[in-house]
């Protein structure tokens, strides 16, 4: 049996107010594609759908579009959980009736006991949910006295453990933080100060773990233990992860393989850094000027008006960062600040910008409007 592995697609997020929806449905097609040429038997979403509990109408029907090519048009069933940034009761409204459809959805602490089971060539999977909840969730529900992520966590997987039967290849989904994963910027984190961390072992003894929330295709603990990553890059720190999806084949006896299949974003996320006039001059000539950019001038000179110089050739310049010359400009005001007068100040200000000297009938303009400043 194969199944593909995808989590944390946060359909409807905005980046620096710019919404990804286009580049989401890019992404989504592909994933379709992958599911028909590599002849999968069922779509696994480990969490985060979704990237706000509320989401926007236009997300909602590009979720709805994909879920109707997977179940209805491909004949695929999908198998998810909610993650952190979904509202598992949104989410999972209607799910008993969307499993004739073949739409799981594993969005109740109560659904752990009760596994989705697939036959395909012969081989029959079960597949376990853990959605994303929190230790005073896992307390109330099962009346432990459970106070950190891991306990909350370690309790739910052995309660599982506890019921899942050798006749089945036994598949476990859950949205969670494992200790010692790689993060990046644009998760949100489930507690602050590394208290949402949660141990790998309790998960060994299961055929493969499809896991979500990290946004950095990787494994921990064991290779079987794995973030697919998120679809698409959503911060400038994973400008160097290679986004894409697992491919996972199993058989009777458990993991056969487990494959990354990429994904080519429609615009990748970059950094740029040098002086403007090099990065001007590279622009004209950039196959991929469209992608979405972090520019980083090393001008030592003050510039005006760089982002829409640098727009005019890169137009989806989301953040400009000009650190050499913030560290000029506060050295030199920390001096003139402690030394000069405020005329000198303004006169050394008007030099950098103007890149020329004050005339003798500014400089008597300027003197005269501080003098009425300070009286």
């Amino acid at each position: 049996m194969k199944f593909i592995h995808t989590s944390d697609w946060h359909i409807g997020r905005q980046f620096h107010n710019v919404s990804l929806l286009e580049d989401q449905r890019h992404v989504l097609q592909q994933v379709v594609a992958y599911i028909k040429a590599e002849e999968v038997d069922a779509l696994v979403i480990a969490g985060d759908i979704y990237d706000r509990a509320v989401p926007p109408a236009s997300a909602v029907e590009l979720l709805d579009e994909i879920m109707q090519t997977v179940c209805i048009d491909l004949g695929v069933p999908i198998i998810l959980i909610p993650g952190n940034h979904d509202s598992a009761e949104r989410v999972g409204f209607a799910a008993k009736l969307m499993k004739a459809s073949g739409l799981h959805i594993m969005g109740n602490l109560s659904d752990i006991y009760e596994p989705v089971v697939l036959d395909a060539k012969g081989c029959s999977v079960a597949f376990y949910g853990i959605p994303y909840c929190e230790p005073l969730q896992v307390k109330d529900n099962f009346n432990q006295d459970v106070k950190s992520y891991d306990a909350a966590h370690t309790f739910l997987v052995n309660e599982i453990k506890d019921v899942m039967s050798d006749k089945h290849v036994n598949v476990l989904l859950s949205h969670c933080f494992i200790d010692g994963a790689s993060e990046s910027d644009s998760e949100r984190p489930l507690q602050i100060g590394g208290a949402d961390r949660v141990s790998y072992e309790p998960c060994l003894d299961f055929a493969y773990v499809a896991l979500g929330h990290l946004h950095s295709p990787q494994y921990k603990g064991a290779e079987h233990i794995r973030y697919s990553g998120s679809l698409m890059k959503y911060s400038f720190s994973e400008q160097h992860q290679k986004k894409g999806v697992t491919l996972v084949e199993v058989n009777q006896s458990g993991l056969v393989a487990q494959t990354h299949l990429p994904l080519r974003p429609l615009r990748d996320m970059r950094i740029l850094e040098g002086e403007l006039d090099t990065l001007l001059t590279q622009g004209q000539v950039d196959p991929h000027y469209e992608d979405y950019l972090l520019v980083r001038l090393t001008d030592k000179h003050a510039i005006l008006d760089p982002m829409s110089k640098l727009r005019d050739v890169y137009p989806n310049v989301l953040h400009l960062e000009k650190p050499g010359m913030l560290d000029t400009k506060a050295t030199e005001l920390q001096r003139a600040s402690l030394k000069h007068s405020e005329f000198d100040m303004f006169q050394d200000f008007y030099t950098q910008i103007a890149g020329e000297n004050m005339s003798d009938e500014q400089k008597k303009l300027v003197s005269g409007l501080i003098d009425r400043l300070t009286q």
